[in-house]
């Protein structure tokens, strides 16, 4: 089979969620059989309004639930061919999956040096300084930014959070509302890195975002959710083309469509579709 056929045919599967149920505390039910699947090497993302259940989708693959009383309780998640939906948070980190929390999460009293080789606390191999140089590569700024994270930027914040991600030398990072508080020319530099790292280095994204036009533009394939079911995906192409896409997360749409009535209407529709 020749190089170019090789390419055209998809990639495997890193990262399989087969239709989860997450419940919280017991009685409190927020995702309802979430399946997804992540491509090695490709970015995906996970789009949808405020309490979809974005974020409850990354604990879980994160292995972050326990923390907050919430457990899978139907379904699995498989990464690597491994299930971690069992496994505790230090253990996926070591499985080679990190989470980029929403907010960043950033140690505020620690330099961003010090931030950057928390982020390397489960490896045990001698190329940590040279990890860092990489970082330093795509973010120039934490090198001249030698004081406390805490005084940092928000986009600078930003950019510590997903360097400390690297340092823990991931298959596959996960980002949390990564345009979250930044300036739109901030949030444009940070996907355009974020999908440089994806392409240079080979690491699996999942990015979760209300920002679709930006995730759309970085990523090959989207998922989007609403009242914690998945109710539409596809390529970056299909969803962009979609009208229902373009008008309720893209902001444009067929001019045509201006009832308030076909408004209701569309949104009852797409929670089943």
């Amino acid at each position: 089979m020749s190089s170019a056929a090789k390419k055209l045919e998809p990639a495997s599967p890193i990262l399989t969620v087969n239709n989860i149920e997450v419940v919280y505390d017991e009685v409190i039910q927020v995702l309802r059989g979430v399946s997804l699947d992540v491509p090695e090497g490709e970015i995906v993302t996970l789009l949808g309004p405020n309490g979809a259940g974005k974020s409850t989708t990354l604990k879980a693959i994160s292995g972050l639930l326990k923390t907050e009383n919430g457990e899978v309780t139907k379904g699995d998640i498989t990464f690597m061919g491994e299930r971690i939906d069992s496994k505790n948070a230090e253990d996926v980190v070591r499985s080679g999956l990190f989470q980029v929390m929403e907010g960043r999460r950033i140690i505020e009293d620690m330099t961003s040096l010090e931030n950057l080789k928390l982020g390397a606390f489960t490896r045990r191999d001698s190329q940590i300084n040279q990890d860092i140089d990489m970082v330093y590569h795509y973010f120039p700024r934490l090198k001249e930014r030698t004081g406390l994270a805490g005084y940092l930027s928000g986009g600078e914040q930003q950019m510590l959070a997903i360097g400390r991600a690297l340092m823990a030398r991931p298959k596959m990072i996960c980002l949390d509302e990564p345009s979250m508080g930044l300036s739109p020319l901030l949030v444009k530099e940070v996907f355009a890195i974020i999908k440089k790292i994806n392409e240079e280095q080979g690491i699996t994204m999942f990015l979760v975002e209300q920002n679709a036009n930006y995730a759309l533009r970085a990523a090959n394939y989207g998922y989007i959710m609403e009242s914690g079911k998945v109710v539409l995906d596809g390529t970056q192409e299909q969803l962009m083309n979609n009208e229902d896409v373009k008008e309720f997360y893209l902001g444009g749409g067929n001019e045509d469509r201006k009832s308030f009535k076909d408004l209701k209407s569309y949104k009852r529709r797409k929670r089943w579709l």
